[in-house]
């Protein structure tokens, strides 16, 4: 008889380079495998299960929605993406969202916008968009375009055009493609995950936004992965003290099940109109109800307490035996070792850990609300393999 990773390899698109673990199921930051074996979970799903594995209330607020209606079309009004909507703009100040499935739609989204209110406000020559180099926006042809890395460009040409590529942290490279270029917008990360966790210099993120002031260009922060109470703020824009024209953001919002959101401020509130973009699962009521339930929980104090576990990951790390660097942002965290990631990473597995990876770093994106005990022990996992493994 075919084991389950058989029949993966037999039945599944050969995209992904699994670990060999098989999760069965979960609780809070624990993770368990088919042969009950715990680990504690340091990824959540990539930045996704934001309250950690199958929270009781979590579950129960799905589950509310779920006896009621699984799915309506945008057709009709639906109570829990108005609430959803509702929710998001009170706590950013956005004045409209449009709810789609993922964070390359919400980004693909913020896209169509940008190029929309260039055409309408500056001419339909202006439809380039300014992107950083090492940025991550998404696979579809139109994110990868817009993705500042040539290892995801060269098997999918031609992509997208209208994409330009300045340097982060250097404010004259992006000065430079505004006055060369017919621009609407400029489109950034503030935490370069898929790059290898480098947060921008706020110095940089700042003038960025008086930059796009000066040339009348539109600010659109991709916020799927930063957002969400990563950063230790709802959204890491409130951290840099910006004032974005469009955000972006899936990923944690939804606590495990996928929605994403495109929204946008007082200049492009209105750019959207009928017919211009759609989904058919985008504002599905249980995702709604999902993300309804994660925000509400996202408080002062969860807040708070996120800055509180970064700084404990940061002072523990920084120095320590064979690690190099630690970078990042809230529980966005990247650690440069001294010793081979790859090595790194697996030894962590088999102690019972499970980060992941990003460029040559050992990255942790756990629950929000990991216990403190849990990432005391695990970090001290991390302490002990990085140093026997310099």
């Amino acid at each position: 008889m075919q084991s389950f990773k058989e029949k993966d390899k037999k039945y599944i698109a050969n995209t992904y380079g699994r670990f060999d673990i098989e999760v069965a199921y979960g609780k809070g930051s624990y993770v368990y495998d088919i042969n009950d074996r715990e680990y504690i979970d340091l990824s959540s799903g990539i930045a996704v299960n934001t309250l950690g594995m199958a929270d009781d209330e979590w579950a129960l607020a799905v589950y509310d929605q779920l006896k009621k209606c699984q799915h309506t079309s945008n057709l009709y009004y639906s109570e829990p993406c108005v609430r959803l909507a509702e929710i998001l703009c009170e706590r950013t100040g956005a004045k409209k969202v449009f709810f789609g499935n993922s964070g390359a739609e919400a980004n693909e989204c913020a896209i169509k916008v940008a190029r929309l209110w260039g055409a309408e406000n500056k001419g339909s020559e202006y439809y380039n968009i300014i992107t950083l180099k090492n940025s991550f926006h998404g696979r579809t042809i139109t994110t990868l375009a817009a993705t500042g890395q040539d290892v995801f460009h060269k098997d999918f040409t031609p992509l997208t055009e209208g994409f330009l590529y300045g340097e982060a942290n250097n404010l004259e490279s992006i000065e430079v493609l505004l006055k060369e270029n017919k621009c609407c917008a400029v489109m950034m990360e503030l935490v370069q995950g898929e790059g290898g966790v480098l947060a921008l210099d706020h110095d940089f993120a700042v003038g960025v936004s008086n930059l796009c002031e000066k040339y009348n260009t539109l600010l659109v922060i991709d916020e799927v992965q930063t957002g969400n109470g990563r950063s230790g703020e709802l959204y890491a824009y409130q951290c840099y003290g910006l004032k974005p024209d469009v955000v972006s953001t899936a990923k944690g919002l939804g606590g495990g099940l996928p929605i994403g959101a495109c929204m946008m401020y007082e200049k492009t509130e209105n750019v959207l109109k009928p017919s211009l973009h759609g989904s058919t699962f985008g504002g599905n009521p249980i995702a709604c109800a999902s993300a309804i339930h994660v925000l509400n929980r996202i408080d002062s104090k969860l807040l708070s307490e996120v800055k509180e576990k970064s700084k404990y990951v940061f002072d523990t790390l920084n120095g320590a035996d064979g690690i190099e660097s630690v970078s990042g942002l809230g529980l966005m965290i990247g650690i440069k070792t001294t010793g081979d990631v790859s090595i790194i990473l697996q030894k962590c597995i088999e102690k019972g850990i499970l980060p992941i990876k990003a460029k040559n770093k050992l990255r942790l994106l756990p629950a929000l609300n990991i216990p403190m005990e849990l990432l005391v022990k695990a970090v001290d996992i991390i302490k002990q393999v990085a140093s026997e493994n310099k």
